[in-house]
């Protein structure tokens, strides 16, 4: 049986495509980018930016195809490291605040206050994340918004399981302490 775009494995589209081949670079392309954007998106802080984060990425591994290596390493490790490496280097080089996204809708059965609670309490934690240095921030992304392990995230970063799991740690530390105000503010308000 003939192999078919979905079941050839990414490891041998990209050695395709580093053989010149523009369809499997394509393939490869249709089948990443969502997440390449989503994963470039909570480095950089706003959806514009994060989908020329991932063009850039992707071009960047068009341009460099050849040094494609296939030995043992999973594409998509090889290809977040760059989509977290050019979002690093996006944010270093342009200094600005992240944009806020559009909220979600509320459920009709919310009253008001949980409304504003709930958007308070996100915009807080967003501000507390957007606050942490990239590496602790692109370790919580990658460790619960892409749910790797750590062992994946960490190879992505190219840090070890211990250097993860340490950037985890004082990531959620910051962000503890960023909310520990609302938290109290929340509890006093209950009692």
């Amino acid at each position: 049986m003939e192999p078919t775009e979905e079941t050839v494995t990414d490891e041998a589209l990209m050695a395709s495509a580093a053989a010149g081949d523009r369809k499997a670079f394509g393939t490869l392309t249709r089948r990443h980018l969502r997440r390449s954007i989503a994963l470039a998106q909570r480095v950089v802080g706003n959806a514009a930016d994060a989908e020329e984060v991932a063009q850039d990425a992707f071009l960047q591994i068009w341009a460099n195809a050849d040094r494609w290596r296939g030995d043992g390493t999973r594409f998509t490790t090889w290809l977040y490291r760059i989509v977290v490496n050019r979002a690093i280097d996006y944010k270093r080089r342009r200094s600005f605040a992240p944009l806020d996204d559009a909220g979600e809708i509320a459920d009709p059965a919310w009253s008001a206050e949980t409304v504003i609670d709930g958007i308070r309490i996100g915009a807080a934690v967003d501000a507390a994340i957007a606050a942490l240095p990239e590496r602790q921030r692109a370790a919580l992304s990658l460790c619960y918004h892409e749910e790797m392990t750590c062992a994946e995230a960490s190879e992505i970063l190219q840090v070890s399981v211990s250097a993860m799991e340490s950037l985890l740690v004082r990531a959620r530390r910051v962000v503890r302490a960023r909310l520990q105000p609302l938290i109290r503010q929340k509890d006093g308000a209950r009692s």
